[in-house]
């Protein structure tokens, strides 16, 4: 499993989290404040679509709305070695 960073304004973090699941290899997001304190995180698992992720991107939306910056980290799936 990889983790990767991103540092985001609020109105940004609603289309970037969009732009994460439909990746594909996302397995968690986490939400951080500016200073650190983590604010939300969204296990996803393979296959959720649609109407499942209506209460998360609400959520997000929320978050969004009451920061100004934010960090969200990103774990993925690895992808499978050549061979495998």
């Amino acid at each position: 499993m990889t983790k990767e960073s991103f540092s985001l304004n609020g109105e940004n973090l609603l289309k970037k989290v969009k732009e994460l699941i439909a990746e594909g290899n996302v397995r968690k997001i986490t939400i951080n404040d500016k200073s650190g304190k983590e604010l939300a995180s969204f296990p996803l698992t393979v296959g959720v679509v649609g109407a499942l992720l209506l209460p998360t991107m609400a959520a997000v939306g929320a978050i969004a709305a009451l920061v100004t910056e934010c960090t969200i980290t990103v774990e993925r799936d690895d992808e499978p070695e050549a061979g495998n």
